[in-house]
């Protein structure tokens, strides 16, 4: 792994810092040769800073002009690039070795097939690339020889079980969930939860979007998606237990009656290792658990009706076709809406249920029939929340 370059699609994010301090922390095996955000131009100036890229990416041009104005004036010579296309350039730039895909929400589909599309080492970051693409993104990996590993802790749990075991002999994938913070909140509390105390997660330490969604356990059924596509297991063979400790990531049930566990702390830096360096295991930076410390572990189903967005999941996994498209593009309106406050907790199930019942759209056969669909979700979500 010696000289490995890489790209860090969503640089700015919880997963790029992450992924940037084990690079960091191993310069012998990693050279950071291109890191790409939305519009966080103050972050990416200070990793430019420490990591001296070769490119810098902005989806927004604006952003981009000041970047570009700062490292000039510093005499940092980062070359930045700007808008939508150039950053999908930049994403299938076979000069790197490796991609990052840490780009958050579906806004990240289209430059993360432009680095499977490259045939080079994807690190899939980006649930809603799968969750949306399903069979269309698996087989553009397939035709490019594109060498997928999952990042996200549960998904990357499960690869690492699976390099123990025959793939013909799982019976079941089995994702934990923390539950989220409100797990024990009683449910006429919710609707005046603040986008503060959603966002404070008891385990991990996430984007806001994300926390959200493990507020909601959307992202839980959003992870049961990606592992289907992922593992190529039928929708139902993975399932979610509540396992409020979060050291336990993800288990596999086999044919012969034995489970296999991946345990670890709450930090994502011990999945990014292994996606970067696996299967070599290179100091991460996080302690290792002491089990004889731990709090004893408890598991449990997810409780009917507390956790409706994580059964909208299902439905929508289970009835394939649009549903799952129609289903991130609803959830991400109705979760930008919460944190704007412009709907209450419980109304982002509400709209995202709303919006999933009128679902009419035929079967996706390209990128574009994925784009179409998810604008004109989108679309209608926004309807929706304007009359609730």
């Amino acid at each position: 792994m010696s000289g490995m370059r890489l790209t860090v699609l969503g640089s700015s994010g919880t997963i790029g810092i992450n992924t940037l301090d084990l690079a960091e922390r191993h310069p012998d095996h990693v050279e950071v040769f291109a890191l790409a955000a939305n519009s966080d131009h103050s972050t990416l100036l200070e990793q430019c800073r420490r990591h001296r890229p070769r490119y810098a990416a902005l989806a927004n041009a604006e952003a981009a002009q000041s970047l570009r104005d700062a490292l000039r004036a510093e005499q940092i010579d980062t070359e930045v690039l700007q808008g939508e296309d150039e950053l999908r350039d930049l994403a299938g730039d076979t000069r790197a070795d490796c991609v990052m895909a840490g780009i958050v929400g579906l806004a990240g589909l289209v430059p993360t097939l432009a680095a499977v599309r490259s045939g080079r080492r994807v690190l899939l970051a980006n649930k809603e690339s799968l969750v949306a693409g399903g069979r269309l993104f698996m087989d553009e990996v397939r035709q490019h020889g594109c060498e997928l590993v999952p990042v996200d802790s549960e998904h990357n749990a499960l690869f690492q079980c699976l390099a123990q075991t025959d793939p013909e002999a799982i019976e079941r994938a089995t994702l934990t969930a923390s539950g989220g913070p409100f797990r024990e909140t009683p449910l006429e509390q919710l609707d005046a939860i603040t986008p503060d105390q959603a966002c404070a997660h008891p385990n991990w330490k996430m984007g806001r979007k994300i926390s959200v969604d493990s507020a909601t356990m959307m992202n839980k059924g959003l992870e049961l998606m990606e592992a289907r596509w992922l593992f190529g297991l039928e929708a139902d063979r993975v399932d979610a237990v509540i396992h409020p400790e979060s050291i336990v990531h993800a288990l596999l049930t086999l044919r012969d009656g034995s489970t296999l566990a991946h345990l670890g702390p709450a930090d994502m830096r011990v999945a990014i290792s292994y996606a970067l360096f696996g299967p070599q295991r290179l100091p991460s930076g996080v302690e290792s658990l002491n089990l004889a410390e731990c709090a004893p572990l408890n598991w449990y189903p997810p409780p009917p009706g507390r956790y409706p967005c994580l059964e909208l999941a299902r439905q929508a996994m289970q009835a394939g076709g649009p549903a799952p498209i129609v289903l991130n593009a609803a959830n991400e309106v109705a979760v930008d809406g919460f944190l704007q406050e412009h709907i209450r907790f419980p109304q982002i199930a509400e709209v995202v249920e709303r919006v999933l019942g009128e679902t009419s759209a035929a079967e996706p056969s390209g990128i574009d029939d994925i784009i179409g669909v998810d604008d004109e979700a989108r679309a209608r979500s926004r309807q929706v929340m304007e009359a609730l």
